[in-house]
C-alpha cells in the first residue's frame, strides 16, 4: 500500500532533510510526500534544502508542497525590495527586508551566495510562487500553519494558512477532517500526544528543528497518515 508522509518545518537544514528520507523513509515512487512549507531561513543550508526537494520532483517522486510564512517573506521582500530615500537624501531599507533578516533571511541569501534577495536565482522564486496553501485528504486538511474558523470560508483566508496561531477548529467547515500543520514548535512529547489520542481535532508536527539546546525539540518529523506511524530525525547539521 503507497504510503504518504508528512514533512514540516526543514528551515535549511538540508543534511537533516536527506537523512530522514533517504535513511529513514526510503519512499517508493508509489509514496507520497507532503511539505508543509518553511524550507528556509535560520539553517544552513536553505538552497540545499530546495535542490532536494526540486530533485525529488524530477525524479519522479510524488511530491507536493505547501507555502510557509518564510517563503511568502522572501516572496514579499522579492516584490517590494527597494532603497529609498527621505526627504534628507538618506536611504533606508524596505521594513519587510529588516524582518525577513530577523528571521532567518540572512543565512538564506548566504546558502546562495549572494547578497539580495534578486540575486537568487529565477527557477527559485518561480518554485516557490507555485507553492500550494493547502490541501485536502480524505480524512486531513494539511496547511502550514493554521485557518481562520471564524470566516462563513476559511479556505479564503491564505494568511492564516501561513500565519496563524490561536485558532479553535470548526470541524463543520473541515467536512469533519482533522488539521494537520506545522509553524508552531511543540515538544516530542506533545505531537506523539496529539497524534495517539482520538480527543483532538489538530496534529502540529513542528520540533523545532532549530532549537537543538532544548529538551526535546531540535528534531525534523516525518508523520505516515494511514498507520500514523512516526519518524524522527535528529538534527545532523547542527554544530
Amino acid at each position: 500500500m503507497a504510503k504518504t508522509w508528512v514533512i514540516p518545518d526543514i528551515h535549511g537544514y538540508a543534511g537533516t532533510l536527506q537523512a530522514l528520507i533517504e535513511e529513514q523513509i526510503k519512499p517508493s515512487r508509489s509514496d507520497q510526500l507532503i511539505f508543509l512549507g518553511d524550507y528556509i531561513d535560520r539553517g544552513p543550508d536553505s538552497k540545499g534544502v530546495l535542490d532536494f526537494i526540486i530533485d525529488l520532483e524530477e525524479d519522479d517522486f510524488n511530491i507536493r508542497t505547501l507555502r510557509g510564512n518564510h517563503e511568502d517573506y522572501l516572496l514579499r521582500t522579492f516584490d517590494n525590495e527597494r532603497v529609498r530615500k527621505n526627504l534628507l537624501g538618506i536611504t533606508y531599507q524596505n521594513q519587510l527586508k529588516k524582518e525577513w533578516f530577523k528571521f532567518g533571511g540572512k543565512e538564506t541569501l548566504k546558502s546562495f551566495r549572494v547578497s539580495d534577495v534578486h540575486e537568487i536565482p529565477e527557477k527559485y522564486i518561480k518554485w516557490m510562487r507555485k507553492l500550494e496553501y493547502y490541501i485536502e485528504l480524505d480524512s486531513y486538511i494539511l496547511v502550514h500553519a493554521g485557518m481562520n474558523f471564524n470566516m462563513d470560508d476559511p479556505y479564503s483566508d491564505k494568511q492564516s494558512m501561513l500565519w496563524a496561531k490561536d485558532f479553535k477548529i470548526d470541524l463543520k467547515k473541515t467536512g469533519n477532517r482533522k488539521l494537520i500543520h506545522g509553524h508552531v514548535p511543540i515538544s516530542l512529547s506533545f505531537i506523539e500526544l496529539l497524534k495517539s489520542a482520538n480527543n483532538f481535532n489538530y496534529i502540529d508536527l513542528d520540533n523545532g528543528i532549530y532549537m537543538t539546546d532544548k529538551d526535546e525539540f531540535g528534531n525534523l518529523v516525518a508523520l505516515e497518515l494511514n498507520s500514523l506511524e512516526m519518524k524522527v530525525q535528529h538534527n545532523v547539521d547542527a554544530p
